[in-house]
């Protein structure tokens, strides 16, 4: 959230010891180097899902969990692995299944189409659209804010004392891969990419903005629930091309035109696709619309329930969705 979101490149390494992270664990563990004790355990009817490091990809893998061990049975782990160590440990077979990719092109290359030790999943039933995103409130006062030709004209009022003197387009964590500041370079923006350190920072300075009714401009994303609570106007960036992406492929620094839609897909490890399991053909069905991902991921990262509790509320609320992901008896 390429997380294009085009996000998340670099690897966290946890210790040793930290193998089972929750969804609500704080660490995280480079699972290209260590493997889960439930992976692949032969005879046991266990599963490993990668979490990755938004809210939106936790709340599928919450819900996926919950019905897999009150529905179907198993024992669910779940690993939070940045994008792209997460191709690599799917590849592995030291995860399962990921539940929302955002577009990587050299990874489904590498590990789908010439190794085939990567098998797709189909979508997962939202379609993801990064882009730069300013308040409703200060795109109301000034709507001409809204093309990105006149971003310098407001430079001076995005000022902030991490940008010095220059405009501040804020960011998440330094980890996701953005196109930013190759797009600020190469539309001659007066402006200083800033980094709020992870996705729960950058929510958090974008709720002080608004309470202050303060202008911002910031990376951000569809769907989020964020946007329930602070409603942001998209700005123009020059238009997405398929031309512009494959010059971005071979040169990430040349991109000068706007973040693709993205239908966000599921993989599987190979062995685990082949396997027949009814794990496999949930994770195949698995498929909702951003509104039910919006509501899991608020009541997570908003109102203060455990993934599992969301999960639990939302399966409660919702069988007409999930009762057609289960297999077929």
């Amino acid at each position: 959230m390429t997380r294009t979101r085009i996000k998340l490149v670099t690897t966290s390494v946890a210790t040793a010891g930290a193998l089972l992270l929750t969804l609500s664990a704080c660490g995280k563990a480079d699972m290209t180097k260590q493997a889960s004790p439930f992976a692949a355990a032969k005879g046991s009817k266990s599963v490993t899902l990668s979490v990755q490091t938004w809210v939106g990809a936790q709340a599928n893998v919450a819900v996926a969990k919950y019905l897999l061990e009150h529905q179907l049975g198993y024992h669910v782990d779940t690993v939070q692995v940045d994008e792209i160590p997460a191709w690599d440990a799917l590849s592995q077979g030291r995860v399962d299944a990921i539940l929302e990719d955002w577009g990587h092109p050299d990874q489904e290359k590498r590990y789908v189409q010439d190794k085939k030790t990567i098998t797709a999943g189909g979508g997962n039933g939202v379609t993801g659209h990064i882009g730069w995103w300013v308040p409703k409130y200060w795109a109301d006062a000034h709507p001409d804010v809204l093309n990105w030709k006149n971003l310098n004209k407001y430079a001076d009022q995005l000022r902030t004392s991490e940008s010095g003197s220059k405009g501040q387009l804020m960011d998440g964590s330094p980890s996701y891969v953005t196109n930013d500041k190759a797009l600020v370079k190469n539309l001659g923006l007066n402006y200083q990419v800033v980094f709020a350190g992870s996705e729960a920072a950058q929510i958090t300075q974008i709720q002080q903005f608004a309470k202050q009714k303060k202008p911002f401009l910031t990376y951000w994303y569809e769907p989020q629930w964020l946007f329930n609570q602070v409603p942001m106007v998209e700005v123009k960036l020059p238009a997405y091309t398929d031309a512009c992406a494959a010059k971005g492929t071979k040169d990430p620094q040349s991109i000068d035109c706007a973040y693709p839609t993205t239908p966000l897909q599921k993989y599987f490890n190979t062995d685990f696709a082949k396997s027949g399991s009814s794990a496999v053909a949930f994770l195949k069905n698995f498929s909702w619309d951003k509104n039910n991902q919006n509501e899991v991921s608020e009541m997570i990262a908003s109102n203060g329930l455990s993934a599992d509790e969301a999960a639990k509320r939302w399966v409660q609320e919702h069988p007409d969705v999930w009762k057609r992901w289960l297999p077929k008896k």
